[in-house]
């Protein structure tokens, strides 16, 4: 997870969260939740999210590249969500697994 972290900060990712999915739910050990300034920024994140992925194990599946209002990578045990700013809002994932509003939870 660190490696997916770091790859979130090397992009200048806001407002990153990270939510223990332990004992909530069997699709994945940890939620991460970041937002990108723009469709370029969102697809940019992701990319460079996937790679880590790479590196470290098997290629992720992702949806929402195109678009780029939302992309979601599933890594298995790692399930990372990446929002413009107003799609991230409108959604708010975090207050759907019981988290504080985004910038409220910061990953570490």
């Amino acid at each position: 997870m660190r490696t997916i972290l770091t790859a979130l900060d090397d992009l200048k990712a806001e407002d990153v969260v990270s939510i223990d999915l332990h004992g909530k739910t069997t699709l994945a050990d940890v939620m991460i939740i970041a937002t990108g300034r723009s469709n370029v920024h969102v697809g940019a994140i992701a990319e460079r999210v996937i790679k880590a992925f790479k590196d470290v194990q098997a290629a992720p599946r992702a949806e929402g590249l195109q678009a780029g209002d939302w992309v979601l990578i599933d890594g298995s045990d790692v399930i990372v969500h990446i929002f413009r700013p107003e799609v991230r809002q409108f959604y708010n994932l975090e207050k759907m697994w019981g988290v504080g509003r985004p910038g409220e939870l910061r990953a570490g």
